[in-house]
């Protein structure tokens, strides 16, 4: 489905605002993040609740053991139940939202080939909540010839909005993977032209946790106390640099694994000195992503867990001009914001809304992304 850019100022009824709630396992693999939030799928009227139900370990290794894998492996069928019980288990601490969206566990991601992977099926997760489920919300973009992520960009833009940010504004998500979204305020609409760019721009969280996973027995790098005190490899981060994924232009993304081969170089070095060398390496490509926006943001608003690495930090305030500030300093929570996201997008596709655009994932035109599952015992299968 494909939708023209349409608008309030249009003279069009709006919707009804409702309150949704968004359910977010991202590529860390640590829990489950759910937030809700009251939307009409234009505005953010409101934020609400918002709840953490994490993985317990012999959860996470089931979800890590079906990482890189499709659908039709029985490692996804083993993963897919933990996904879904898990996110029973949150959304029942939730009873007045009307809607719920979710994303799913993504496995695999390959945009080359027009193929990503989110495990766990919204109808499944209808049926045992007996809410209304908006899931599946990348493939249609895929289809349409976009990359598939990433998808919070439409969110951040109503998020710059409602925090009065000024013109133009950078939201930049350091999760398992890094992300930017470049935003004109002055515009309406996200899916006007010129409105957003946005893209990934590198690794982000995932690969300085596998390393100290592995290294140190530890989930990751708390506060990036590590990172903070080792001295960074010059020469891996050049080598680095060298990736041609750099000087593509956007809109681009990435899998969580596709710097994976960083964890060889850095293997034999202390492990302060890997986590600085990791840490430099989401610094630099960070940097390397912001050269690719139209014009220098007036902010930098970070979200995601990387705000809370003073080494990502700090190398961020040495390397950047515009002030690089956490999301909370402008009133949002960096712990929900990509579950907020769903819960808006959710409305959106409820609404017929485009959630995507051809500058945040290079598809042909704006997008209505995402399936609509009701419980069964409605007498409403599935629509779309």
């Amino acid at each position: 489905p494909i939708l023209s850019p349409v608008g309030k100022e249009l003279g069009m009824t709006s919707p009804e605002p409702i309150w949704a709630i968004g359910c977010m396992s991202g590529t860390s693999m640590d829990g489950v993040d759910a937030a809700s939030v009251l939307t009409d799928g234009y505005e953010i009227l409101d934020f609400g609740p918002t709840r953490y139900r994490p993985y317990k370990d012999d959860e996470r290794e089931v979800i890590r053991s079906a990482k890189g894998c499709w659908p039709g492996c029985r490692l996804v069928e083993d993963a897919e139940a933990v996904i879904i019980k898990a996110h029973e288990e949150i959304l029942g601490e939730f009873q007045e939202c009307e809607l719920v969206g979710f994303h799913g566990q993504t496995l695999a991601h390959d945009p080359k080939s027009r193929r990503t992977h989110q495990a766990g099926s919204g109808q499944q997760l209808a049926d045992a909540t007996g809410k209304k489920v908006v899931w599946d919300f990348r493939t249609e973009d895929m289809r349409m010839g976009g990359e598939g992520a990433p998808l919070a960009p439409f969110f951040h833009f109503a998020l710059a909005q409602h925090a009065g940010l000024a013109d133009p504004a950078v939201f930049l998500n350091i999760g398992g993977v890094a992300n930017i979204s470049w935003i004109d305020t002055r515009k309406i609409h996200p899916e006007e032209t010129d409105a957003l760019l946005a893209f990934d721009v590198g690794p982000g969280n995932s690969i300085l946790d596998d390393f100290v996973r592995v290294h140190t027995g530890q989930e990751f790098d708390e506060g990036g106390k590590l990172a903070s005190s080792g001295k960074a490899s010059p020469e891996i981060v050049d080598e680095f640099l060298e990736n041609p994924f750099f000087v593509q232009r956007p809109p681009k993304s990435l899998d969580r694994d596709e710097f994976s081969h960083l964890l060889s170089l850095v293997g034999n070095i202390e492990p302060k000195d890997a986590c600085a060398t990791l840490a430099e390496c989401v610094v630099r490509g960070i940097v390397e992503g912001c050269a690719h926006v139209p014009s220098e943001p007036s902010c930098i608003a970070v979200c995601g867990g990387g705000r809370k690495n003073a080494a990502l930090m700090l190398g961020l305030s040495k390397s950047l001009k515009p002030k690089i500030r956490p999301v909370e300093a402008y009133g949002l929570d960096g712990d929900m914001i990509e579950a907020q996201a769903f819960a808006f997008l959710a409305v959106r596709v409820l609404n017929g809304l485009p959630t995507s655009s051809p500058t945040t994932t290079g598809c042909r035109a704006p997008v209505v992304g995402g399936r609509i599952s009701e419980p069964i015992n409605t007498g409403v299968s599935e629509i779309m």
